[in-house]
């Protein structure tokens, strides 16, 4: 899954990712360190991130992302992004992206159900 170099596109680029059914294409889209924020409030990396986002994915339902709002400030970057899997989850992310030394952007910290995860 290729990468952007534009934070703005990086939801985008994320929701393509997530609808290939990948979990191994999905977690391209992170940092090796990156901490996932579960739906319960755990924060998980590595190997528990992958297994995160996979019982996502097992909805077998392509997610749609909106975006609110991208600030940025040098290689950092807040997304907060509106998402729904029809039928199933819907919620509102604050993720934080960086800026990789290849120009291209990553997730560090991504807490899909934002305010609404203890």
């Amino acid at each position: 899954m290729p990468l952007t170099a534009d934070p703005a596109e990086h939801p985008f680029v994320f929701q393509a990712a997530f609808n290939t059914g990948s979990a191994e294409i999905l977690d391209s889209l992170y940092e090796p360190d990156a901490v996932f924020i579960r739906r319960d409030g755990a924060q998980v990396t590595g190997a528990d991130r992958r297994s995160a986002n996979g019982r996502i994915l097992a909805l077998g339902q392509p997610i749609v992302v909106a975006p609110r709002q991208v600030r940025v400030a040098g290689d950092l970057a807040l997304l907060i992004v509106d998402w729904v899997i029809e039928g199933h989850l819907a919620a509102t992310a604050t993720d934080v992206a960086r800026r990789g030394p290849d120009g291209l952007w990553r997730y560090v910290i991504d807490n899909p159900f934002g305010v609404d995860a203890p």
